[in-house]
């Protein structure tokens, strides 16, 4: 069967094939989000403060950042998995959460002296941050990659990248519950440099495991 062929049986057959698809996707997906939660309670936990730090907006805003990062890329990749899908409008989603991000490091310099903007930025757990994102966004990564398979996505490297940012919002999610450093200036900094890296390691995976 010729590629156009199979492109227009599986446009020609939106419903079923759709429900199939989205079926395989979340039990993948769910895998590994218990995975990478997994390796994060037994590899560091919750900061020691928790309860008394979820009372405060700096450290909740993290979570509506990262959340709102995951969301939209599972939900774009969800789109892709059809080989007559485009990001389209949709894809302005992805923009959310770096604009949130952006408003609050703006609030931020306007709220702390301008003296410890420089120590803000670095804060205390960049490394640890550019580490652990990344190696708890293996499982989740590995699992929406399987899950994408499944279907015929016609943008491999695009779809492996937002697998990447997926599972680096998920990570993103665990690790904000552990990190110490809630200014939204080292969120902005650290965090979405930690994803990049995933991203591009999905884009890489997307070209070598999503191909026809």
């Amino acid at each position: 069967m010729r590629t156009s062929d199979l492109i227009d049986c599986l446009v020609g057959d939106p419903f079923p094939r759709t429900m199939k698809l989205t079926s395989r996707f979340w039990p993948a997906l769910g895998l590994g989000v218990f995975a990478a939660v997994v390796l994060f309670v037994v590899g560091v936990g919750p900061r020691s403060d928790f309860a008394m730090a979820i009372h405060t907006l700096r450290f909740d805003l993290k979570f509506v950042e990262t959340l709102a990062l995951a969301s939209a890329a599972v939900l774009l990749c969800i789109r892709l998995m059809r080989p007559d899908a485009r990001i389209g409008t949709p894809g302005l989603c992805l923009a959310a959460p770096f604009l949130l991000l952006g408003m609050a490091g703006v609030t931020e310099l306007f709220l702390v002296p301008s003296a410890i903007w420089k120590a803000k930025m670095i804060g205390v757990n960049s490394l640890k941050c550019m580490t652990l994102i990344p190696l708890l966004s293996v499982p989740p990564l590995i699992a929406v990659i399987y899950a994408i398979r499944e279907g015929a996505t016609r943008h491999p490297a695009l779809s492996g990248a937002l697998a990447g940012a997926s599972a680096a919002g998920i990570a993103a999610t665990l690790y904000a519950s552990n990190c110490t450093d809630d200014s939204p200036l080292f969120v902005g900094i650290w965090y979405p440099s930690a994803t990049l890296i995933v991203v591009s390691l999905g884009a890489v995976a997307g070209r070598w495991f999503l191909r026809w």
